[in-house]
């Protein structure tokens, strides 16, 4: 496991449009489809990494409190599963349905959309404005595996605040930490 920090797309980066299969319902959605009027979260997560293990209940708990304020979250895999079984489309689902995702979970095969979102680590989190222009990358909150910190989200929550409040999100940003992702 190589510790990869989060590359920390440019702020005002527009959201490079995608179509992707959901390894939960077996449809194909675009960015288009998924996005809110208010605020987007995308992140890029996988099944096996220790970093993602130990946030996904912290993951479902922040879309729960905030996909009825008009939030959406979409999850994209785009781990190598030849190399890495583990994050194969049939256990997606499995973890999709076993931690009850309330958000699409996507695989992205050919790993385009990780590059185009400049994406390096499990997990790595994009926050887009109505207009899917990024205001938010970087990290969930201070917990890490084995750091004793709880998983809360206080940094895309006080992001998502922010943004539901109409006030500015700061720009100074802390990367997300985690696994890099698994590239063919």
């Amino acid at each position: 496991m190589a510790l990869t920090p989060s590359t920390m797309l440019p702020l005002g980066t527009a959201a490079p449009e995608f179509e992707l299969w959901c390894a939960v319902n077996e449809r194909h959605y675009h960015l288009n489809d998924l996005k809110s009027d208010k605020a987007t979260v995308i992140m890029f997560i996988c099944n096996h990494c220790p970093y993602v293990k130990h946030v996904q209940v912290g993951l479902v708990e922040l879309a729960a409190d905030y996909i009825p304020k008009g939030v959406s979250f979409i999850a994209i895999n785009s781990n190598d599963v030849e190399n890495y079984p583990a994050d194969h489309p049939d256990k997606m689902k499995e973890d999709a349905e076993r931690l009850h995702y309330p958000f699409p979970y996507l695989f992205d095969e050919t790993q385009e959309v990780a590059r185009a979102y400049d994406a390096a680590c499990t997990p790595d989190f994009y926050i887009f404005d109505d207009s899917l222009l990024c205001v938010y990358r970087g990290q969930m909150d201070h917990s890490r595996p084995g750091n004793d910190k709880p998983v809360t989200g206080e940094h895309i929550r006080e992001a998502l605040d922010k943004m539901l409040n109409g006030e500015q999100i700061g720009e100074d940003q802390i990367p997300s930490i985690g696994c890099n992702i698994k590239w063919k």
